[in-house]
């Protein structure tokens, strides 16, 4: 098993909380995630697919009160909503007893309905995202671009070879479009789905156009976006929002679109080994969509993360707003070997005037590149912003 950075961050929730819901996508490893941390208490885990588990809580309150004194893993909590009314009873009942911590862990695979469901919980509960694996989970022998191919869903990257990682990337599409996607959401039709996120793939990091994809699907804007909403819902998809300065500058407004997973990018567009990967189109895209999630998944909780970008051509790939504290942060993404920049980037510097700004590149070397600007490769780049956590 390969070590998560989430792992004390669900413990000290745990000692926290009654209830903590562990958020991420499916076969991200909640669940072996959750397992591992069970071995070191009393506990019980129930899987909300399997009809047997799910038939253990026809009374829910007797069952739960039964297992008082253990740690109750609830796995696709989303299967029985009305299991959150139970739960809520139960951990006010046990605060006044003394029981106030470390009682449910809920699993979930979709943010916004799984928090939907627990309203019920407000005050009660606390979140923890797991995402794929990141640069900093994934050893450094291993080559970053390994991750950046196969990306971080643990079963397609530590796959035995890379048309296994590549047939286990497009299982999971299949599993997405034919079976969880209508269980979150209405019923859209999974070949429409598909195209639409293949559509996104291609446009990997463009701002987004609903219209023209809307064309492209021959159905209406708003249902596009309803999709999009599903996709973002699912954490398959990320919109990064425009960083909108007061700077007196005609600003773009729409948001950038990236497939949250490079791995999921390249089995859309059909690429199964490095050489053609660099060899697409799509490959500089597809680099920054990696380097953001990496950075992203690095960042402290509270990052509020965008791009900028003026109708003159000022643009920087993403602006790290850290707090009082640490202040703005840009970062430039270049896929190359040489951190190189243009005018549009030193525009962008002078109008954001950022507390610190680098240059992600393809190499490892570390090295200043201009006045207050450093050159960076993406390791070292979420050391910096995990040291800030």
């Amino acid at each position: 098993m390969i070590p998560r950075r989430a792992t004390p961050t669900l413990e000290k929730a745990l000692a926290r909380e009654a209830a903590v819901a562990l958020i991420g996508p499916r076969q991200v490893g909640k669940t072996t995630l959750a397992l591992k941390l069970a071995e070191s208490r009393p506990s019980v885990y129930l899987d909300l697919e399997a009809t047997a588990d799910r038939e253990k809580l026809a009374d829910p309150v007797q069952f739960l009160r039964l297992h008082g004194d253990k740690l109750v893993i609830l796995d696709e909590i989303h299967r029985i909503p009305t299991l959150f009314e139970a739960l809520r009873g139960i951990i006010d009942q046990g605060r006044r007893t003394g029981k106030d911590v470390g009682r449910f862990l809920l699993l979930g695979s979709a943010s916004i309905d799984l928090m939907r469901q627990t309203e019920t919980l407000a005050g009660r509960i606390e979140y923890v995202d797991l995402g794929p694996l990141n640069a900093l989970e994934v050893a450094d022998t291993v080559g970053i671009e390994t991750l950046w191919l196969r990306g971080g869903f643990p079963r397609s990257f530590l796959a035995a070879d890379a048309e296994t990682s590549f047939l286990r990337r497009q299982n999971f599409i299949r599993t997405y479009l034919e079976r969880d996607i209508p269980l979150f959401g209405p019923r859209i039709p999974a070949e429409t789905l598909s195209r639409l996120w293949t559509m996104l793939a291609h446009n990997q990091g463009t701002l987004l156009n609903l219209s023209q994809l809307a064309r492209n699907l021959t159905v209406s804007a708003p249902t596009v976006a309803g999709y999009i909403d599903l996709l973002v819902d699912l954490l398959l998809l990320r919109r990064l929002p425009p960083y909108l300065a007061n700077v007196g500058k005609r600003l773009v407004k729409s948001p950038r679109t990236y497939v949250r997973d490079s791995g999921l990018v390249h089995a859309l567009l059909g690429i199964e080994t490095l050489d053609e990967l660099l060899g697409h189109p799509v490959v500089g895209a597809s680099w920054e969509g990696f380097v953001i999630e990496s950075l992203l998944a690095a960042a402290p909780a509270r990052t509020r993360a965008s791009f900028y970008r003026t109708a003159r051509g000022a643009e920087m790939d993403l602006v790290l707003e850290l707090g009082a504290k640490h202040g703005t942060w840009a970062v430039e993404i270049k896929r190359g070997l040489a951190a190189k920049t243009e005018k549009g980037f030193t525009v962008a510097l002078e109008d954001i005037q950022p507390h610190r700004a680098f240059v992600v590149y393809g190499g490892e070397d570390r090295y200043p590149r201009g006045e207050n600007v450093e050159a960076i490769g993406v390791r070292d780049m979420a050391r910096e912003l995990a040291a800030l956590a």
